[in-house]
């Protein structure tokens, strides 16, 4: 495996901490709305990562949090909270719109096929993690208290700018936009590991500390719950580019300077996803979700096979005419393959030929367009069977994840009509506040192999 390296700015081979197994961060979603095509991207990308890894016989584990507490607007310690703002905005706890908003993100990764980390992790329940790490910071000299809140000291970090190789002369104040300075800090760039209730008086989720009732500042959280479950080396953390500085910048210097040692080997970023005005953003106002696009009639698979047929490294830039393109073209992949014969008739020296070339397509990069080319190529080899073809594609997608050769589930009309009538009864019991009864419609339909999915624009349901 051959992939780039954000902290070495160069294509490499990957060489784990132990032989033939993984480690792997991802950075998971901050759940105070639901996640825009742009942000799904980047989740594309690190599964295609993990099936990768997988298919050239590593043994990886995932973990990936969930951040339902702290992930302020700016990173100035002085912006809103992010959960707090979208609690706000619905008119429910804290609680209660991570809940819903988790859901929502992994049903939106059910639909593209991301498949789920072996750990999700919320934020919120690893709080005397944090305490634990924080404690120990100060206590090497690493972090101080300031005007109740606790900060890092960035000049005590070993080459703090390396991952983003940012010039600190360029970042007099602050680290992102919409900054301020703080004049309780030795340097602008510090960052809070700790907010006391002095700031932020409206924050609802706040636990008892050695340093006042307060909550986590953002990034350490990640570091601990990395440290938690994949122990003090790291082999993967993966993540947009949006996150390599600070947020990542920030986990080096608080995970090294708690560990003591060199912590992640492999730093690894998707690029943007980009409209006609330039990185999609939930600030712009209305964003495109998984749910419009269903809306709108597509495939949210058709949106995984326009993201494969670019380079993750690559800015993507997104249209409707592109995404019309992509449809058309997955539609048409589907059927030339439901029209492939499948009696039994395997050439294995051509399909072990294939699979060598699949693994290189791997190995450069992670190289998802030349990946999708060796798909039309096996359908082009007249000197492969019908059956070769299918089993060379069928192994392919074990990583694209197109569902390929997958049957279309019919539905009769008996089973579509009590589904209709059993959502209805169920949108009833909510707006009733029996919530026994709706989770037990739900889950008798899931019995039956009906998956609800709730969105802002209603229910609807998959055939699993």
């Amino acid at each position: 495996m051959r992939i780039y390296n954000t902290l070495t700015k160069k294509v490499e081979d990957f060489i784990p901490f132990e032989e033939g197994k993984v480690r792997m961060y991802t950075c998971g979603p901050t759940v105070y709305d639901y996640a825009h095509i742009g942000n799904l991207r980047t989740y594309i990308f690190e599964d295609i990562l993990e099936k990768s890894l997988k298919y050239l016989g590593y043994d990886v584990y995932r973990v990936m949090n969930i951040t339902d507490v702290g992930h302020l607007t700016s990173d100035g310690d002085t912006g809103e909270d992010k959960m707090a703002k979208g609690a706000l905005r619905e008119g429910k706890t804290v609680k209660e719109t991570a809940e819903f908003y988790t859901e929502a993100f992994f049903n939106d990764c059910a639909k593209l096929n991301i498949a789920k980390p072996a750990v999700v992790a919320p934020a919120s329940e690893h709080i005397d993690t944090y305490i634990k790490m924080i404690k120990k910071l100060l206590k090497d000299g690493y972090a101080y208290e300031s005007n109740g809140n606790i900060y890092f000291d960035i000049s005590k970090a070993k080459d703090y700018y390396r991952l983003s190789g940012k010039n600190p002369e360029d970042l007099l104040i602050g680290a992102r936009e919409s900054v301020e300075e703080d004049k309780f800090k030795r340097n602008p760039a510090d960052f809070a590991l700790w907010f006391t209730i002095s700031k932020f008086q409206n924050q609802e989720m706040k636990w008892d500390s050695p340093w006042g009732v307060g909550y986590p500042g953002w990034h350490i959280e990640c570091s601990g719950i990395s440290g938690e479950y994949l122990g003090e080396y790291l082999d993967i953390h993966c993540g947009g580019v949006d996150n390599i500085f600070p947020h990542h910048t920030n986990e080096i210097a608080q995970s090294e300077a708690y560990f003591g040692h060199r912590w992640c080997n492999y730093w690894i970023h998707g690029e943007h996803l980009n409209d006609a005005t330039g990185k999609m953003s939930k600030s712009k106002g209305e964003f495109l979700t998984i749910s419009l696009l269903e809306k709108k009639g597509y495939d949210p698979l058709s949106y995984r096979f326009f993201c494969l047929n670019s380079h993750y490294r690559n800015q993507l830039i997104f249209t409707w005419d592109a995404l019309d393109g992509a449809e058309n073209a997955y539609k048409k992949l589907k059927n030339r393959i439901k029209q492939l014969d499948r009696t039994p008739d395997l050439n294995e020296n051509k399909t072990d030929a294939y699979q060598v070339k699949f693994k290189e397509a791997i190995s450069n990069d992670l190289n998802t367009s030349s990946m999708m080319t060796l798909v039309y190529d096996v359908l082009k080899d007249e000197d492969l069977s019908d059956f070769s073809k299918l089993y060379l594609i069928d192994s392919f997608d074990k990583v694209l994840s197109l569902n390929l050769i997958e049957e279309e589930k019919e539905i009769d009309n008996d089973l579509e009509k009590e589904i209709q009538e059993q959502i209805e009864k169920r949108n009833q019991a909510k707006k009733d506040k029996n919530y026994e009864l709706a989770d037990q419609i739900r889950n008798e339909l899931l019995e039956k192999g009906v998956k609800l999915i709730d969105s802002r624009d209603g229910t609807t349901y998959e055939i699993i």
